[in-house]
């Protein structure tokens, strides 16, 4: 339809491959993009539970995950559609730029520069470029070119040793044509604390806000903002689409450090389709509401709670009441007791 309005214009963060700083990047990016006055949507490519909680740490709208491979055009678009209102999108990119599965899925291979291409928005890449100089231009502009129909805005280098490391890097990128962003130096300090499945989560960070803070003025003195803010562009139109429907009419949602992947967009379709979720948390020993319909225990670290959530005796006696008379879903193996699994 001619009169279906477009969503704002939005930029792809994205790299080579993971390790190479890119979310200290995007949430420094996030935060100095709002300091400068911008409603910033933030979005993350692929299947990820953790970054879009420091997403929405950065810029205080909750970040919505797209994924090509497990979503169809449908739901793909209305969570899309979530950036309504905003000035810009920015999205973060998952493992490498062009990294997917080798099964084609809903509606593809869950690659972030499908996400890209579906939503017109151009990829700025962050190029770790410790231990080369010139070379680090050949990679830049292997990326640049492997698909000529996504657009690509530049480079923001990473991990500068020096000036004069800057100065040949530059050299090297521009001969190749790749527009550099931006040049940060290399420091020690701009890290966040990992476990075993990647970033540890946003609420158990010790001081998220001083860390976001400080990624913001980095980035501020070292890339170029406005050059990043006008290379947004956007060719995804915002279409009517429904979002996934709730199970049930009142839902006890387990939600504290213990039990919190849950995807935003499922949370927000459950809401818009009428359903009543009440919060409880396990490791306060709260029990679900005996009056819900359906017990969620959403994936995260049970393991590293394990002794704290044994000993919460209300919690375990609800959820084995609950089970006794309605439903329960557990993800990602969530053990109840002795030879009981949800």
């Amino acid at each position: 339809m001619t009169d279906t309005p477009h969503l704002p214009p939005g930029l792809m963060v994205s790299a080579p491959a993971s390790g190479t700083g890119k979310t200290t990047v995007m949430l420094g990016l996030l935060r100095a993009l709002v300091e400068d006055g911008l409603a910033v949507q933030p979005f993350k490519s692929g299947p990820d539970y953790i970054d879009p909680a420091f997403h929405r740490a950065a810029t205080g709208r909750a970040s919505f995950n797209l994924d090509t491979w497990a979503m169809g055009a449908p739901v793909f678009e209305a969570i899309a559609a979530r950036a309504q209102g905003a000035d810009l999108c920015v999205a973060e990119g998952s493992m490498g730029l062009y990294d997917g599965v080798a099964t084609r899925g809903l509606s593809g291979f869950g690659a972030s520069a499908e996400t890209a291409r579906a939503m017109g928005w151009p990829v700025v890449l962050v190029l770790d470029v410790g231990g080369q100089a010139q070379s680090a231009a050949a990679t830049a502009l292997g990326f640049q070119t492997y698909d000529p129909g996504l657009p690509f805005a530049g480079v923001i280098l990473n991990r500068v040793a020096s000036p004069r490391h800057e100065r040949l890097i530059r050299l090297g990128m521009e001969r190749a044509g790749v527009r550099v962003l931006g040049a940060l130096p290399r420091r020690g300090d701009l890290t966040l604390p990992e476990r075993h499945l990647g970033l540890i989560q946003a609420a158990e960070h010790p001081d998220l806000e001083t860390a976001i803070a400080g990624y913001a003025a980095f980035l501020r003195a070292h890339v170029d903002l406005a050059a990043i803010t006008a290379a947004a562009r956007g060719t995804a139109q915002s279409r009517p689409g429904a979002l996934p429907p709730p199970p049930a009419q009142r839902i006890a949602l387990a939600w504290d450090t213990a039990f919190s992947f849950a995807y935003p967009h499922l949370l927000e379709g459950w809401r818009a389709g009428g359903a009543e979720i009440v919060p409880f948390s396990p490791l306060a020993d709260e029990p679900p509401d005996p009056a819900a319909d359906l017990v969620w225990l959403p994936g995260g670290y049970p393991e590293l709670h394990a002794g704290r959530l044994a000993a919460a005796g209300r919690f375990m006696a609800g959820l084995r009441a609950h089970a006794e008379t309605a439903r329960g879903r557990g993800e990602g193996g969530v053990r109840l007791g002795p030879g009981a699994w949800l």
